[in-house]
């Protein structure tokens, strides 16, 4: 965008006044692959994009989504935080997520190290498997915790939707990762 904020000294000014963690209502109007558009209630127009405010897909939910329209429709009220003053595109970047509870904390609140659960296989990756543990949080059996014995491919062990029985290896809260074994949980069968 050419000169940016000298051309635009009321909506520069606008963003310039907000601060982290402000919480910013407005509606929903335009969806694309990389994030979601929000005009805001209270502040100027945008002169390039169909709204001030801008919610990448990660900021959007704690859950892994596959697109925005998961999460929000175009002219839907929402309330999010302002993160920060996007002075390149002249926007204010805001999460929805960071207003709703973070579900990976109330189940690091009531889960231990150690502890046994049940879960289905989410994802194989080369390193190991995804397993989802409760709704919206997933872990990660690396390849040597997927079973007492070596393993070549997590695929000889285990493909997406087996329900399996796995261990608590270690809650990370700061990365919010969860990391799971199968090989401690020693109730195998072949």
């Amino acid at each position: 965008m050419m000169g940016g904020r000298s051309e635009n000294p009321e909506l520069g000014a606008f963003l310039e006044s907000l601060h982290y963690g402000d919480i910013l209502s407005g509606t929903v109007t335009a969806i694309e692959r990389f994030g979601v558009f929000v005009t805001l209630d209270d502040g100027p127009d945008h002169p390039v994009f169909p709204g001030v405010g801008f919610i990448t897909i990660p900021e959007l939910s704690w859950r892994r989504i596959e697109t925005a329209f998961d999460v929000v429709q175009v002219g839907q009220h929402v309330s999010a935080e302002f993160l920060q003053f996007d002075t390149w595109n002249l926007e204010a970047r805001l999460s929805l997520r960071a207003t709703r509870p973070d579900p990976f904390q109330t189940f690091a609140d009531r889960t231990a190290v150690g502890q046994k659960l049940h879960g289905r296989v989410t994802q194989l990756v080369p390193f190991g498997v995804f397993v989802q543990v409760a709704d919206g949080i997933e872990g990660l059996i690396h390849l040597r915790e997927l079973a007492s014995t070596p393993v070549e491919s997590p695929s000889d062990v285990a493909q997406a939707g087996d329900e399996i029985t796995v261990v608590v290896a270690e809650i990370d809260r700061e990365r919010r990762r969860l990391v799971l074994s199968r090989r401690q949980s020693s109730s195998e069968h072949p």
